[in-house]
């Protein structure tokens, strides 16, 4: 008897102030039928310590994340850059 994890983000919204709304799923499989799944939210605000917990198996959304923050503050003009 075999027990395995299936973890996936079944939603990923950003909203404008820069946090973004997820929710995971989780099933739980034993010799490949689903026995049990579980879902949880979280709110992520920007920069958040948590982003890496929450959407670190899944490396699409969490770059997709950091992409969403750095365009909340861009980086500040370079010298002779204009702005």
């Amino acid at each position: 008897m075999s027990l395995t994890e299936q973890r996936r983000i079944s939603e990923f919204n950003i909203y404008p102030d820069g946090k973004i709304a997820v929710r995971v799923s989780i099933d739980i499989f034993r010799d490949g039928l689903a026995i049990a799944r579980t879902n949880f939210r979280s709110v992520l605000n920007p920069n958040d310590p948590e982003a890496e917990a929450v959407l670190g198996d899944e490396p699409y959304y969490y770059n997709l994340a950091l992409q969403a923050w750095a365009a909340l503050n861009p980086a500040p003009p370079t010298e002779g850059e204009i702005p």
